[in-house]
């Protein structure tokens, strides 16, 4: 480098020694970074979705020191994409290690072929066994009697409800099957008058009407998930049911986003019952005036019979068919799954624990919100598992809307939804029928 000549001679020696000490400090620098000591340690590389992704990498840093020999590398996927983030990663043989993944795609991913077996790992883990599960969130990882995925979180539908409406209109317990709770509907209506409602079943979201369907006795899909089965005896009986909530007024016929704000118009009486999931806890905590903290409560969702069933969510841990360290990955999903843990990844994010030892910690155990989630994940159960589920759940959103204008009658609706879910489940059925879904009989 030269310096220019009209630079006077004084200036010229002091910009000299700096460029001199600035290339000896470079020089030390990358000397150092050559000589230092390398990171020898095994990599697992963990994907996880959403809040939930950012939230855990809280927790890593206990594994680590627990297992100094591994170094967790964390990607934060964006729930919306990460589904068809995890599809082109298979694409592109570039899965990780270990992921998080729905509940609903465990099916998928396994009829890919790229999930690994978990059940000898189970077997040699103590600290982790299915009888310590929700049977309902275990199952969800088990597919032709295989054990693909190991639930992480878990999460499911119930009312929650204002209770002082409730008791003004003279309804004291909360109702347990169908027919109590719609006459405790009914109650509330009388009670609010014309303007207002007893209850909001959102007509942009599936999970209401499902909620209700998958309390039948009769599996939503039938023939080894072939075809549709929602003209089953059971399943017209939750559609009617859903249709009468809006043909005598107690539900608007509206959904969530024509609602100004859920959690304000909870707050002021447009609605008494609002079926939604455990994350509204925290938000009913903190959006509800405070004059309002003792009078909204959660119950377990009502039943044809008795306390009902609903649909068991959440997502699951899966170590991935060509995992580079797939040991040390199970590593990682052992401690995320301990029950300690899980009470800390509760403590960080509200999402409840899918083992019930860790249903005893006291931040779960005395809270009276969480509650009825622990009784209502006892009844918690799996949807179908076919690949094409999420898009049959789909189909039922649409359906139900159309039953809710009227447009569709009972019967209707019924035979549209196995006409729709027939149509998507087609490429199944050639599949089965010449033998080409892993697992399919001979």
């Amino acid at each position: 480098m030269s310096i220019a000549p009209g630079v006077p001679a004084s200036f010229r020696g002091c910009l000299a020694r700096a460029l001199s000490w600035m290339l000896a400090s470079l020089m030390l620098a990358l000397h150092a970074g050559c000589s230092g000591s390398r990171d020898d340690r095994q990599v697992v590389r963990f994907w996880a979705m959403g809040y939930e992704g950012e939230v855990v990498a809280q927790l890593l840093p206990e594994f680590e020191r627990r297992n100094p020999g591994i170094r967790v590398e964390l990607q934060q996927l964006p729930i919306t994409a990460a589904h068809e983030k995890l599809l082109t990663a298979y694409a592109g043989d570039s899965l990780p290690d270990v992921g998080a993944i729905g509940n609903t795609w465990v099916s998928e991913f396994a009829l890919l072929d790229a999930l690994q077996a978990l059940d000898a790992r189970v077997a040699q883990t103590p600290s982790l066994q299915a009888g310590d599960y929700f049977p309902g969130a275990w199952d969800t990882g088990v597919i032709d009697g295989t054990v693909y995925a190991v639930p992480w979180y878990v999460e499911t539908r119930l009312p929650f409800y204002r209770r002082d409406l409730a008791e003004q209109a003279g309804v004291m317990t909360p109702p347990r099957t169908w027919d109590e709770w719609k006459r405790a509907l009914a109650a509330i209506k009388r009670e609010v008058g014309p303007d207002r409602y007893a209850i909001l079943l959102p007509l942009n979201e599936a999970e209401p009407l499902l909620n209700l369907g998958i309390q039948s006795p009769e599996p939503l899909l039938r023939d080894d998930g072939r075809y549709g089965n929602f003209r089953s005896p059971g399943f017209k009986r939750a559609l009617a049911f859903y249709r009468d909530m809006f043909d005598q007024r107690l539900a608007p016929v509206a959904s969530n986003r024509q609602i100004a704000n859920v959690w304000d118009e909870f707050g002021r009486g447009y609605f008494s019952y609002y079926v939604n999931g455990p994350w509204n806890i925290a938000e009913f905590r903190k959006r509800l005036p405070p004059q309002l903290a003792g009078s909204w409560m959660t119950m377990p969702l009502p039943g044809e019979q008795g306390p009902g069933a609903s649909v068991a969510g959440g997502a699951s841990f899966a170590v991935f068919k060509k995992a580079r360290q797939p040991e040390a990955a199970w590593k990682l999903v052992a401690y995320l799954s301990e029950p300690e843990t899980q009470v800390r990844f509760h403590a960080l994010t509200g999402n409840l624990p899918s083992r019930r030892s860790a249903w005893q910690a006291p931040a779960l155990a005395n809270d009276p919100y969480a509650a009825a989630f622990r009784d209502q994940l006892e009844r918690a159960r799996p949807v179908p598992k076919v690949p094409e589920w999420e898009r049959i759940a789909n189909e039922i959103k649409l359906v139900g809307e159309e039953l809710a204008n009227r447009r569709l009658s009972v019967d209707e609706a019924a035979t549209e939804l196995d006409r729709r879910a027939d149509a998507i489940l087609e490429k199944r059925r050639w599949m089965l029928d010449h033998h080409t879904i892993a697992g399919a009989a001979p």
